[in-house]
């Protein structure tokens, strides 16, 4: 497990939990608008000239404050390619933490273990785009699969899990058509229109390609048009980060 950051309290990341956020490096992803650029690949990270955090001054943290928190965030990058990924949560476990995952949904095989094995509480899985439009949101040298992302969809919404889909919401990317068809496609993998859907605004900030911290993100107006649009397909879903 490579650790490339620890954000030391959080009371967003984990919803209804004082918690810490552990950020993994390296993903597999390439999606311009990343606001995590230095965590994506290694060369990005010693470029940021950042440190590695050593596990056992993590677990050293935790154990310190684990009368405190009460979970604990693991982000990215994409933390489901650490192969080591079950026994860094199972440590997590043994501390009485609950865990939460943030994750791009692109290893299922991995996503199933970490459920059937109880070690993760709380489930957010980045939904990109719609599934015909996902090269153009994670560009054409990532790595995934469109079943693979449906399985993991499936995995979450059966795992009786607390759990989220986001979508962050990119101008260039989305607008209010593609949006609507992403909303049709979760609620036909899910069967229901009850899913926990959130669109989040996009922010130009240290983005993956330079080119999008030029982009003006959508109004507040203009994300509340959508969230109407995508309500009368995902009646609970709902906006974040806008006032």
């Amino acid at each position: 497990m490579l650790i490339g950051g620890l954000q030391k309290t959080t009371l967003i990341d984990f919803p209804g939990r004082v918690a810490c956020t552990v950020f993994t490096l390296g993903c597999n992803f390439r999606c311009p608008f990343c606001h995590n650029k230095n965590l994506v690949t290694l060369k990005n990270f010693q470029q940021a000239k950042l440190q590695l955090i050593k596990k056992k001054d993590l677990f050293d943290f935790l154990k310190k404050r684990r009368r405190i928190l009460d979970g604990v965030c693991i982000t990215g990058g994409e933390p489901t390619l650490h192969q080591d990924l079950p026994k860094f949560c199972q440590q997590i476990k043994a501390l009485a933490l609950e865990v939460k995952l943030d994750t791009n949904g692109s290893q299922p095989k991995m996503l199933k273990k970490l459920i059937e094995q109880s070690l993760v509480d709380f489930v957010a899985m980045d939904i990109k785009t719609a599934f015909s439009d996902y090269t153009k949101a994670v560009a054409v040298n990532s790595q995934f699969s469109i079943p693979n992302l449906q399985n993991s969809i499936k995995l979450i919404l059966q795992s009786g899990l607390e759990y989220e889909f986001r979508t962050t919401v990119v101008p260039g990317i989305h607008d209010e058509k593609t949006l609507v068809k992403l909303a049709r496609e979760l609620a036909a993998l899910s069967k229901s229109p009850n899913l926990q859907y959130i669109l989040q605004p996009f922010r130009p900030q240290n983005c993956l390609d330079s080119k999008f911290l030029k982009i003006e993100p959508f109004s507040n107006t203009q994300m509340k048009q959508f969230l109407k649009a995508i309500q009368k397909i995902l009646l609970k879903a709902k906006l974040r980060g806008i006032d």
